[in-house]
C-alpha cells in the first residue's frame, strides 16, 4: 500500500518505509525526526513545474499531466518506490500545506497506474 503524509506529522509504525518526495527539505524539520528510508529529490516535480503549479487547485489536472510526463521521461526516479511498494507499505512524505493537491498525491496516483514488474 502506498500512503502519503505531511512531513510535519509524526511517523507511525504503520507508515512502513518512508520516502521524502520533495525537491527541497521541509522547513524547520530535523532529518532524524522524519525517519526516512531515503530522500528522493528526483521523484519530485522539477523546480519549474513546482513553481508554475503553486498548489493552485485550478491547475491540478494540468499539473498531473505535466508531472506524469516528467516521471515517464525519468523512470529511474520512481522505480525504487514501485519496488518498495511491492515489498510492503510505503509512505510518501511531503511538506505542502494542501493535502489534496500536492506532488505526493500525484506521485501515488502515478505509481498505482504503473504495471508491476
Amino acid at each position: 500500500m502506498i500512503k502519503i503524509k505531511r512531513a510535519y506529522r509524526d511517523p507511525e509504525p504503520d507508515d512502513g518505509r518512508r520516502f521524502l518526495v520533495d525537491r527541497v527539505w521541509p522547513r524547520g524539520v530535523k532529518r532524524a525526526d522524519l525517519q526516512l528510508e531515503a530522500w528522493l529529490r528526483d521523484a519530485a516535480p522539477s523546480t519549474e513545474l513546482r513553481k508554475w503549479f503553486g498548489h493552485d487547485p485550478q491547475k491540478w489536472e494540468a499539473f498531473q499531466h505535466r508531472y506524469f510526463a516528467e516521471l515517464n521521461a525519468h523512470p529511474q526516479a520512481w522505480r525504487l518506490l514501485k519496488a518498495a511498494a511491492a515489498e510492503g507499505d510505503i509512505t510518501l512524505v511531503y511538506s505542502a500545506k494542501d493535502e489534496q493537491h500536492n506532488q505526493a498525491r500525484a506521485l501515488k496516483i502515478y505509481l498505482e497506474q504503473q504495471p508491476d514488474e
